[in-house]
């Protein structure tokens, strides 16, 4: 399953740490931008699913960021609550507006109502990394078309770290979009279920494909 990606652009370290923790106890993937001016860097290279804004934000503000977001839906997360600041900016493009402070639970639900507005259904069954194939179909897994047998366990960590390439994947968030498919696995065992699947992929072409990122969860190795 694809997680879905957040980028929260707020200037205020307190507040982005409590929505990137909050967020990510969702399982969702978090990008964090100080500045309007970041916000755009992040945006030159990289594509969220949503941006929570503030307004008030060092160098380019907020309001003039909104208008050069293209595409994507934006919840203003801002302390202003005038009603014409809230007119202006939906108005303006944003998907909806949040004032501070707000409960954790309803920016929770405004989040997922944008989400579900923008979701669309997976085009195919074909995921591909580098020399890997993947057909989520047929379960079968190819490095260099040479097919490669894969337990249950091996294939749904392999499935997940494909869909989110550019991910680092928490252990507990792979073990919980796991879960379903292999309930066996647990925190202790995951591991040696990584381990194992390494192996089987570095031994067809050499390529080391699963990076260990330290005290976090696994990614795929963009390094190859």
């Amino acid at each position: 399953m694809i997680l879905k990606t957040i980028l929260i652009v707020d200037d205020d370290v307190y507040i982005g740490d409590m929505l990137e923790e909050l967020l990510t106890k969702e399982n969702y993937a978090v990008g964090r931008a100080y500045s309007g001016t970041e916000a755009l860097m992040y945006l030159s290279s990289r594509r969220p699913d949503l941006i929570l804004l503030d307004l008030m934000l060092p160098g380019l503000s907020g309001e003039e960021l909104l208008p050069l977001i293209k595409g994507i839906p934006v919840i203003v997360v801002s302390a202003k609550a005038e009603v014409s600041d809230k007119v202006s900016l939906l108005l303006g493009g944003a998907a909806d507006y949040v004032t501070k402070p707000f409960d954790t639970s309803e920016l929770l639900a405004r989040v997922t109502v944008q989400l579900r507005k923008n979701d669309v259904p997976e085009s195919s069954d074909i995921l591909s990394y580098d020399t890997i194939c993947l057909n989520a179909e047929t379960r079968a897994v190819t490095v260099s078309d040479t097919p490669v047998r894969l337990t249950q366990t091996e294939y749904a960590i392999l499935k997940l770290l494909m869909a989110n390439p550019s991910q680092i994947i928490t252990k507990s968030v792979m073990l919980d979009r796991i879960s379903e498919d292999t309930p066996d696995c647990t925190e202790s065992s995951l591991k040696v279920h990584i381990s194992n699947l390494r192996k089987k992929l570095k031994a067809v072409n050499g390529k080391d494909y699963i990076e260990a990122v330290w005290g976090i969860g696994f990614k795929l190795n963009e390094e190859l």
